[in-house]
């Protein structure tokens, strides 16, 4: 039996993507194990996200999007955490938000695995991401030595043939081969499709890279779109328990709270490797097959007629890390999809990924990831 004195809270985040609709499982999983009444995405008479007026609740969780969106909750007064930096102004909330720094970060480092040296950004103003989330990607890319060139605002146009035309005009304008950061799933769906009608090869002449993954859109577009995946359910999970702080009488913490993304989900769309030395090539295509069979350095020196002064100068001149770094990074992408896909044990994912131990690949992980594979695993599976 419930108790009497539960909370009413109100969720106002739309549910119609994958990133909505596992923050909003997330938020019911603590709900109801703190007896809640939820409220979910209420609309007013003009299908507006609004609070119904004889609603009687005690907080709210907010996808805050819109200044008339938080002027209604401000006016309404009740604790309230946002899940987004849309409006980073609105400071009289608490937030639980995406890390942007770590999103370009883990962008930007699996674009130029892919040798790729010229990038972009599409990131079409939809009303669905903050202007930051392209912002911070292009500073991380300068101060990374490269240009990154913006399609957004200024470049918009009304209707789809027209921006279709206009985007044509943009990417032709770019060298290639080029890698695009496009600001969540639905502008990377966009530009997949304005590619394949334009002619434009995707990933061989425009490797693409959702900022967000969405199971429906990125699997149905072609080709299927890689994609940063987000830690959907700890957002939830640590939103609803700050707002459980703030119901209590906490007070809002200056600061926002930012979760770490997952990882990418690599599908067709980046599935390339922009690299002129075919024979560096073909020892990234071996990397790939067989870094879970216990390979080591010496193995490819002996495989491929390379010294291996030679191998580790290419490496780091075409890919910026050693044969090394590349092997291990290859068999942590494999253990952290086992770790979010299976129920496989600690020491047998180590075992499959060519890991020689269970502590061995526990070290390698917590230093890329700052957590042990369990306390990983507990926290975003």
């Amino acid at each position: 039996m419930p108790p009497e004195n539960y909370h009413r809270v109100a969720i106002l985040i739309e549910t119609d993507d994958s990133w909505g609709r596992s923050v909003v499982e997330a938020i019911g999983n603590f709900a109801r194990q703190q007896h809640w009444r939820l409220l979910i995405a209420p609309r007013d008479s003009q299908n507006r996200m609004r609070l119904p007026k004889k609603w009687r609740g005690d907080g709210v969780i907010v996808h805050l999007r819109t200044r008339a969106l938080a002027t209604h909750l401000r006016r309404i007064g009740l604790p309230t955490v946002d899940v987004s930096l849309m409006l980073p102004e609105e400071t009289w909330l608490g937030r639980v938000v995406t890390d942007d720094e770590r999103r370009a970060q883990m962008a930007i480092e699996h674009l130029r695995q892919r040798g790729l040296k010229h990038f972009a950004c599409y990131a079409p103003p939809l009303g669905r991401y903050s202007d930051q989330r392209v912002q911070i990607f292009a500073r991380q890319l300068q101060e990374a030595g490269f240009h990154c060139s913006m399609f957004g605002s200024k470049e918009i146009r009304q209707g789809w043939e027209v921006e279709h035309q206009h985007v044509m005009q943009w990417l032709n304008k770019l060298p290639r081969p080029l890698g695009v950061f496009a600001a969540d799933p639905y502008p990377a769906r966009q530009l997949a499709e304005i590619c394949d009608l334009g002619g434009i090869r995707v990933p061989d002449e425009v490797a693409i890279l959702a900022g967000d993954d969405d199971d429906l859109l990125c699997n149905l577009a072609w080709p299927r779109l890689s994609a940063v995946q987000l830690g959907c359910h700890a957002l939830g999970s640590e939103a609803a328990k700050l707002l459980d702080q703030l119901m209590s009488g906490a007070a809002i913490p200056a600061k926002p709270m930012f979760i770490p993304p997952l990882r990418v989900c690599e599908r067709h769309s980046t599935d390339m490797l922009a690299i002129a030395d075919s024979e560096l090539l073909a020892i990234l295509r071996y990397i790939r097959e067989h870094a879970d069979q216990g390979l080591q350095v010496q193995q490819l020196v002996r495989e491929f007629p390379v010294s291996r002064r030679s191998l580790e100068q290419r490496f780091r001149e075409q890919l910026g890390r050693s044969p090394a770094e590349e092997i291990r990074r290859v068999r942590l992408e494999r253990a952290k999809s086992m770790l979010l896909e299976s129920s496989l044990a600690i020491a047998e994912i180590a075992r499959l990924c060519g890991f020689a131990t269970s502590a061995h690949f526990s070290t390698a992980f917590q230093k890329q990831n700052g957590a042990t594979p369990t306390a990983w695993r507990g926290q975003y599976a």
